[in-house]
C-alpha cells in the first residue's frame, strides 16, 4: 500500500468513526436524539404499557384453558415485541406487558378483544341463508346482516370452524396471476381443522358458496370459496391494503382463543429493574471497554491500538443498528452484546498472536501482518459461524427474551468479524505504509516451553465431576431447604404482586434507594422487580411468592416507614412468565442449535471426535455453572437462560480456537512425533488468547457487577463464573478429553 493511499484511508477512517459517533450519540433527525436514544428497550430496562383482562363467563376457567390462551396471546404479543410478557394474575386474570409502548388505547385497538370466532357456511343445510349483505358502510367497507343467534348456528351445524382450528393467520403480499402485487392473509389449520374445513370448502365449491368470519358480534369477512381446500392451507385475497389483511389476521389470531375475555384495566409502568439500570450498566460498559483499550494498547502496542479503533467503530455501528433494526434491548441483550464483544477481541488477540509467531519466524512487518490473517482467519472463521448458526436456530425455534437474545448475538457476531477481519487489517496496513515499520511497533512472540497439560487430565476430569457431583447434592439440599433446585425467581414460578399506592408521587430513584432495601430484607431475594405506574402515585413490586406472614410484614413496613394507608395496599398472586410452552421451546432449541453446532465442527474438522469434544466440554459448563446457581443459590430468571445460552458460545468459541491449532499442527507431526506432546504445544501456543480474551470479557462483566444494581449483580455473577469456566474446560479439558476420543474411538483407515 502506498503511503498517500495509506492517510487517505486513515483520515476516511477517522472521519467514519466521527459521523458514527455523531449518528450514535447526538442523532441527525429533527428531534436531535442519536441512535442510543431511540433504540427499544424492554420492560426491564423501560417499561411500557401493562393491559390486564379477565376471564369471561360465571364458572372459574380451567388451568389447562388459561395456559393455552396465555401461550397463544404470548405469541401474539411478540408482534409487538419479541420481549413482551403474558401471565396468569389470581385464577382468572391475564396481564400483557409490552415494552416501549406509552399509547395503551392504540394497542388495545390493534389487539382487540379476545373472544370467540366462527366461520359460518352460507346457506343451512335446508339451503336457508344465514348472513347476506346488506350494502356499504360509510368507508365503502361491506355490511354483512347474520339472520340467526350462534347458538342456532350451532345446534344446526352451519359453524363449519372455529377460532382454535385455526392455527397461523399471516398477512403478506404476493404477485398474483396477472403479475400484479396483491395483500393476502394466509390460513393454516390444526389437523381437526384441516379435515372440517376440507369438507366445508369442498360443499361450499360444489354450491358455489362463501364462508364468513365472524368475531366479536359482527362479520369481519366473507370471502368466496373458488376450490376444494384439502391440505389445511388457504388463502383470503380481495382489495386489501397491508394494514387491513393484518388487521384481519390480527382479528383471526385472537379469535383463537379458547376463553373470552374482556379488558379491566390498562397502564403505562416504568421500568422492573428501576431507574438506576441503564446509567449503571453504561457506567460499567464505558469503564469496561476503557480497561480493554488500556490493556489492548499496553499488551498489543500499535496492533492493539488498531484494535481498540475498530472496537470504538464496532460499538458505534452496533448501537446504530440495534435502532435501524429496531432490536429491542434488553439485560439478555446486554449479554449477546457482551458475548459478541468478547469474540471480536478475541479475534484481534488471535490475529495478533499469529502475527508475532511469523515475526518471530523472521518475517518482515509487512509479510507477518499478511500471513497472520491468513492463518488466524479459520479459527476466526469457524468460531463465529459456529455461534451464528446458534443465534439463527435460537432466533427461530425460540421465544420470548431467547429471540432478543439471538438477534443482539447475530448482529454482534457479524458487526465483530468485519471489524476485526476488515477494519483491523485495514488500520494495521495503513500504519505499516505511513512509515510506522519497526518490529517493537508490533513486537514479537517468545518461544514457550509447552505446559504439559494431558498429563494431568485425571486430576482435571476428577476436578469437574466433583463440581457437578457437588451441585447435584445442592440442588437436594435446596429442594428439602426451599422446595426447589433452584432459587427459581417469579419468572419460572411466578410470585407476588404488591400494589402500593403512596401518599405522594414516589421517585423511582427513591424507591430504588428506599424500599426496594426493605423489601429484599423481608424476601431475602435480590429479584425484586419495581414498576410505577405513569400519571399516578401507584407503585407495583413483583416479588417471589410470599406467606402470609410475609405480606403482613411488608404492608407493616408500608405503612410504618411511608404512611401508607394499609387499604391502599393490594397482593394478588401472578403466574410465571416463562409458561411450560416457552421452556419447551427454548430446551428444543438449545438441543438442536447444539446438534447443528456439532454437525458443523463434524464437517469443517473432517473428525467427529472433534464436534462430540466440544459438545462435552459445552455440557459440562452448563452442569458446573448449574451448580455455581445451586450452591450460591442466584436467583433463576429470565437472564438464566441468556446466561446459559452465553456461555455455551463463549465455550464452544474458545475451544474451537484450540482445535483449529491442532489440526494445523497435525498437519506438520512427523511420524515420531506425539500426539500428547502435539496438543500440549497447541493448547500452549493458544495459552495467551485464552487468558487475554477471558481477561477482557471478565472485566466487561465485572465492570457490570461492580456498578450494576442487586438484579443487574444477579446476572453478572454467574457470567463471570462461566467465563472462568469456560478458559478452564478449554484448556484443561478438551484437549484432552479429544485424545481420550481417540483412544477409544480410533479412526479407520482407507483402505
Amino acid at each position: 500500500m502506498k503511503k498517500n493511499k495509506a492517510i487517505i484511508i486513515l483520515l476516511v477512517f477517522v472521519l467514519l468513526l466521527a459521523g458514527f459517533g455523531y449518528t450514535a450519540a447526538v442523532g441527525i433527525g429533527a428531534d436531535g436524539s442519536g441512535s442510543a436514544a431511540s433504540i427499544n428497550l424492554g420492560l426491564d430496562l423501560e417499561g411500557g404499557v401493562s393491559i390486564t383482562y379477565q376471564a369471561v363467563g360465571d364458572e372459574a376457567p380451567s388451568d389447562e384453558d388459561m395456559a393455552d390462551t396465555i401461550y397463544k396471546l404470548q405469541k401474539r404479543v411478540e408482534g409487538y415485541s419479541t420481549e413482551a410478557v403474558v401471565y396468569k394474575e389470581g385464577t382468572d386474570r391475564i396481564n400483557i406487558e409490552i415494552p416501549g409502548v406509552s399509547d395503551a388505547n392504540a394497542i388495545l385497538e390493534d389487539l382487540g378483544k379476545p373472544g370467540s370466532l366462527y366461520f359460518i357456511a352460507e346457506h343451512d343445510p335446508e339451503g336457508n341463508l344465514n348472513y347476506a349483505l346488506m350494502g356499504m358502510d360509510d368507508a365503502g367497507e361491506p355490511v354483512y346482516t347474520l339472520y340467526k343467534s350462534i347458538e342456532e348456528l350451532e345446534a344446526e351445524g352451519s359453524i363449519v370452524l372455529v377460532g382454535t382450528d385455526v392455527k397461523t393467520a399471516q398477512a403478506r403480499n404476493i404477485t398474483n396471476q396477472m403479475q400484479n402485487s396483491e395483500e393476502v392473509v394466509d390460513l393454516t389449520m390444526t389437523e381437526e381443522g384441516t379435515a372440517k374445513f376440507a369438507e366445508a370448502t369442498t360443499k361450499a365449491y360444489q354450491n358455489r358458496e362463501s364462508i364468513a368470519i365472524y368475531y366479536d358480534g359482527e362479520i369481519v369477512s366473507a370471502p368466496s370459496v373458488n376450490a376444494a381446500i384439502t391440505d389445511g392451507s388457504a388463502q383470503i385475497s380481495g382489495s386489501f391494503t397491508y394494514e387491513e389483511a393484518e388487521q384481519l389476521a390480527s382479528t383471526i389470531r385472537i379469535g383463537g382463543l379458547k376463553l373470552e375475555l374482556e379488558e379491566l384495566h390498562s397502564k403505562i409502568v416504568g421500568a422492573q429493574l428501576g431507574e438506576e439500570a441503564i446509567s449503571t450498566s453504561i457506567k460499567a460498559a464505558a469503564v469496561g471497554f476503557a480497561i480493554i483499550v488500556i490493556f489492548m494498547i499496553a499488551v498489543y502496542h500499535l496492533s492493539g491500538l488498531a484494535a481498540s479503533l475498530a472496537l470504538g467503530l464496532y460499538v458505534e455501528l452496533i448501537v446504530i443498528l440495534l435502532d435501524a433494526f429496531e432490536i429491542t434491548l434488553t439485560l439478555p441483550g446486554i449479554a449477546g452484546i457482551i458475548l459478541s464483544i468478547g469474540m471480536a477481541v478475541d479475534a484481534n488477540v488471535i490475529i495478533f498472536a499469529r502475527i508475532r509467531e511469523e515475526i518471530a519466524k523472521g518475517k518482515t512487518v509487512k509479510s507477518a501482518i499478511d500471513t497472520g490473517f491468513k492463518k488466524a482467519a479459520s479459527a476466526i472463521f469457524d468460531g463465529n459461524i459456529t455461534t451464528l448458526i446458534a443465534a439463527f436456530v435460537l432466533g427461530v425455534l425460540g421465544s420470548g427474551t431467547i429471540k432478543g437474545f439471538a438477534a443482539t448475538l447475530a448482529l454482534g457476531i457479524v458487526l465483530s468479524m468485519f471489524t476485526a477481519m476488515v477494519i483491523t487489517k485495514m488500520l494495521l496496513k495503513s500504519f505499516y505504509a505511513v512509515g510506522l515499520q519497526d518490529v517493537k511497533w508490533y513486537g514479537s512472540a517468545k518461544e514457550r516451553k509447552a505446559v504439559d497439560f494431558t498429563s494431568r487430565k485425571k486430576i482435571f476430569f476428577g476436578v469437574s465431576i466433583l463440581a457437578i457431583l457437588a451441585g447435584f447434592v445442592f440442588m437436594g439440599i435446596n429442594q428439602s431447604q426451599i422446595g426447589g433446585a433452584l432459587n427459581y425467581s417469579l419468572e419460572f414460578v411466578g410470585g407476588t404482586s404488591t400494589n402500593v399506592v403512596f401518599n405522594e408521587d414516589m421517585p423511582l430513584g427513591d424507591i430504588d434507594a428506599n424500599i426496594v432495601p426493605l423489601i429484599e430484607n423481608i424476601t431475602g431475594d435480590g429479584n425484586v422487580q419495581t414498576q410505577k405506574v405513569e400519571g399516578t402515585n401507584e407503585v407495583i413490586f413483583k416479588t417471589r411468592t410470599l406467606s402470609t406472614e410475609e405480606r403482613d410484614t411488608f404492608e407493616n413496613v408500608m405503612v410504618e416507614n411511608f404512611a401508607v394507608d394499609a387499604d391502599k395496599i393490594t397482593t394478588e398472586t401472578i403466574s410465571s412468565t416463562i409458561s411450560g410452552e416457552m421452556k419447551t421451546d427454548a430446551v428444543k432449541a438449545v438441543v438442536i442449535a447444539t446438534l447443528c453446532m456439532l454437525v458443523y465442527i463434524w464437517f469443517r474438522f473432517k473428525d467427529i471426535r472433534f464436534g462430540a469434544s466440544s459438545v462435552i466440554a459445552l455440557i459440562h459448563d452448563v452442569l458446573v455453572v448449574l451448580a455455581f446457581y445451586a450452591i450460591v443459590k442466584v436467583s433463576v430468571g429470565n437472564t438464566f437462560i441468556a446466561c446459559m445460552l452465553t456461555i455455551v458460545g463463549y465455550s464452544v468459541n474458545a475451544t474451537i480456537v484450540i482445535f483449529d491449532r491442532i489440526r494445523e499442527n497435525m498437519q506438520n507431526m512427523g511420524r515420531k512425533d506425539s500426539l500428547d506432546d502435539m496438543v500440549n504445544q497447541s493448547i500452549t501456543q493458544t495459552l495467551s488468547r485464552s487468558i487475554f480474551t477471558s481477561l477482557t470479557t471478565f472485566v466487561m462483566v465485572a465492570a457490570l457487577y461492580i456498578f450494576g444494581v442487586s438484579s443487574v449483580k444477579e446476572f453478572a455473577l454467574p457470567l463471570m463464573a462461566g467465563i472462568l469456566c469456560g478458559t478452564y474446560s478449554s484448556v484443561c479439558i478438551t484437549g484432552a478429553l479429544w485424545l481420550v476420543l481417540r483412544k477409544f474411538f480410533p479412526q479407520k483407515k482407507a483402505a
